[in-house]
């Protein structure tokens, strides 16, 4: 079988990174967390005091790109690839709600999505990847052989995320992680730089009511058939 490009979009907490990681483990395929990358960013911005009470100065995210380099590594211990930042582990950085709350206004920079949009090329021209984020079947890949939009219900993602946090040991009420998905919704499918939406050729995965392994079954047999083509 051919190695293709698979581009997975869709909304927060809909399950699109553990659904990506599963089906590129399934093929042998490798994995790209887009959306890890533009919270490295935003990351590097808030420790760098460019974000302050939310307000972002552009400008100076756009100067200081240069000095951002972002890598995956795979770690045996956690039998996945994390997140790098100039070298320095930041996987568990980039997932607190100070990140989530700027990270979709972060994104919206012209020169941020342009450098990162070129690697994310880069790092898939040879396909046998899996790629998730909010424009790989629209803009990264609008050629990849296999594109899915995975969506779900509010609720069902509110309480995936609340888990999620809690977890890593996040305390947050359901109001607030509600509040902070349906801000990026808006800001990611209302941005002007490669808004948030569903390609005309993507196939649809609500996962509201599907268990993983039914989410994992079904993604397998439509990557089979393209993979087949």
């Amino acid at each position: 079988m051919r190695k293709i490009i698979i581009a997975i979009d869709g909304y927060s907490s809909c399950g699109k990174s553990t659904i990506s990681r599963s089906l590129a483990n399934a093929l042998g395929y490798a994995y790209i967390d887009t959306g890890a990358m533009y919270r490295a960013v935003t990351y590097y911005c808030l420790k760098k005091g460019i974000i302050t009470d939310g307000h972002i100065d552009g400008k100076k995210v756009a100067k200081e790109l240069p000095n951002i380099h972002i890598t995956f590594q795979h770690s045996p211990k956690v039998g996945k690839s994390e997140t790098y930042l100039n070298g320095k582990n930041i996987e568990e950085d980039i997932r607190t709600m100070e990140v989530s709350n700027v990270v979709s206004a972060v994104s919206a920079i012209h020169e941020v999505r342009e450098l990162l949009v070129d690697q994310q090329r880069k790092m898939a021209q040879d396909g046998g990847v899996v790629m998730d984020g909010r424009d790989i079947g629209t803009t990264v890949f609008p050629h990849a052989e296999l594109k899915i939009f995975i969506t779900a219900d509010i609720d069902v993602r509110t309480e995936r995320r609340k888990l999620e946090l809690k977890a890593k040991g996040i305390k947050v009420t359901d109001e607030e992680v509600r509040e902070n998905l349906l801000k990026r919704d808006k800001e990611d499918s209302r941005r002007k730089e490669s808004p948030l939406k569903q390609a005309e050729d993507a196939l649809v995965l609500d996962t509201t009511h599907l268990t993983r392994e039914q989410q994992l079954e079904r993604v397998i047999h439509w990557a089979r058939e393209r993979m087949k083509d």
